[in-house]
Parts: structure tokens; sequence; C-alpha cells
């Protein structure tokens, strides 16, 4: 009789112990779809703004080669060998450059020493823009490179027009990809999508207004796109400089030129990953 009591109080204990189990691993599971939730959002805060403001930047590239192409077909070839080439080149290197910012905020961030990352955006401004005065020569002798590799003379010196506009336009970079890597650093690059959203919608509407209603040309176009690149650089150091960030940014320093030479070789590090 002793026995089969024991039994039945083991048999108990042994379901209730299976049953606690089942809730402690349930609980287990529901907290890690919730971590992996948690931090999903906390990703897409950042790259969210990110993927859309390269969309708007890509999309602006077509907007203007949509306009141009009915301008002539010269033209459209000249916009399109230029873009896909030259600018694309100089993107890949300055925002390689830039990159390198990424990478001293996030440390500085990190350790807390946040008025630090307002110094090292001023550090890659000069690196970078140091760098972009060295691509310059691409976009001045455009045609003499392109007729050097066989391009067709018509095509080049349409090409070779076409890229002094994009001066201003690897001078844009230059704000752009630092002030993005700054604010990517501290969860705040919202403000890029906003201000990359209404450039796209005006550049749309310039482009129309200059190239088809006053019949400017190319000219039209090409001042749409710059007005569609640096409009978002004035939001974002407006932003910026007028408090958007006041824990990191703590006015223009000296110290910006400092360290230099630590801060060029990070960046050409990071060009070479890109």
């Amino acid at each position: 009789m002793g026995e089969e009591i024991k039994k039945s109080l083991l048999a108990k204990e042994t379901s209730v112990g299976e049953e606690e189990t089942r809730i402690i691993d349930g609980n287990e599971e529901l907290s890690l779809k919730r971590k992996v939730w948690i931090e999903t959002k906390k990703i897409w805060v950042v790259a969210g703004p990110a993927t859309f403001t390269g969309v708007a930047t890509f999309g602006t590239n077509v907007i203007s080669q949509a306009f141009i192409g009915h301008i002539g077909s010269t033209q459209l070839a000249a916009f399109s060998l230029v873009f896909t080439v030259l600018v694309r080149f100089a993107n890949g290197i300055l925002l390689g450059m830039a990159s390198a910012l990424g990478t001293l905020c996030g440390q500085s961030y990190g350790a807390k020493q946040y008025h630090m990352l307002g110094i090292h955006l001023q550090r890659s401004w000069i690196v970078v823009f140091v760098g972009t005065l060295f691509l310059i020569p691409l976009c001045v002798f455009t045609t003499p490179i392109l007729e050097a590799l066989g391009q067709e003379e018509n095509i080049s010196k349409f090409a070779g027009y076409i890229s002094l506009w994009v001066i201003p336009v690897l001078f844009a970079f230059v704000v752009s990809f630092t002030c993005q890597m700054y604010l990517q650093t501290q969860s705040k690059n919202i403000i890029v999508a906003y201000v990359s959203a209404i450039s796209i919608g005006i550049h749309i509407f310039l482009c129309w207004l200059l190239s088809v209603k006053f019949k400017f040309g190319v000219p039209g176009v090409m001042v749409s796109t710059l007005i569609s690149y640096w409009l978002p650089n004035l939001g974002q150091l407006l932003f910026i400089l007028c408090g958007g960030c006041p824990e990191t940014w703590t006015g223009f320093s000296m110290l910006a030129f400092t360290d230099l030479w630590d801060v060029l070789k990070l960046s050409l590090s990071c060009v070479m990953l890109w």
C-alpha cells in the first residue's frame, strides 16, 4: 500500500515537473521572439532611413536621365556614361573614405565620449574634401580620356560638358556621406530620409519646369540635379548645427586639424574595402 502511494506521488511530481518545464520553455520561446522583434526594430531605425536615402539618390539620377532622354540620344548617351562610370567611381571612393567616420564615431559613442563625434565629423570633412580634389581632374579631362579609350567624338565632347556640372555633385558627396555616418551612429538619420523625400519631389518638378516648360535643355536638368543633391545636405547641416545633436556637436574646434594623418590612413584602408 505504501509503495503504491509513493508511486502515485512520484507520478504526480513528474507530471508537474514536465508541465513546469513546458511553461518555462514556452516563456523562453516568447522571450526569444520578443528579443528578435526588439532588435529588428532597432536595426530598421538605422537601416530604414539609410535604405530610403540610397533609393532616393539613385532615383535622382534616373529622373534626370529620363528627362535628358527626351532632349536627344547623344545627350542621353553622354549623361549615362558620366553618371554610370565617373560619378559611380567617385561615389565608391568617397563613400569608402567617409565610412571611416562610422568606425570612429561608433567607438567614441560606445565609450560615451560624445563630444568627440563632432570632432571626428570635422576631421572627416577635411580628409574627404581633400580626396575630392584629386577626383576633379577626371571631370576636367573627361573628353580626352574618353577619346583615348575609343569613344565617339560627339559623345565624348558632350560627356566632358556634363562632367563639369558633376564637380559640385562630388563636393555634395563630402557633406552627404559624412553627415549620414555621423547621424547613423546616434540613430538620428531619420532626418536624412525626410529631406531626401522632399528633395526628390522638388527634383521632378524642377526637371519638368526647366527642361520641358522653359526649354533650358541639359543645363536645366543639371541645375535641378545639383539642387536635389545639395538640398538634403543643407537639411542635415541645419539639423546638426542648430541643436539637433546637442550632446555630440559642441561647435567648430581647432582639434579638427589634429590627428588628420591617422584619420587619412583609416579612410584609405576603408576605400580598399569598397
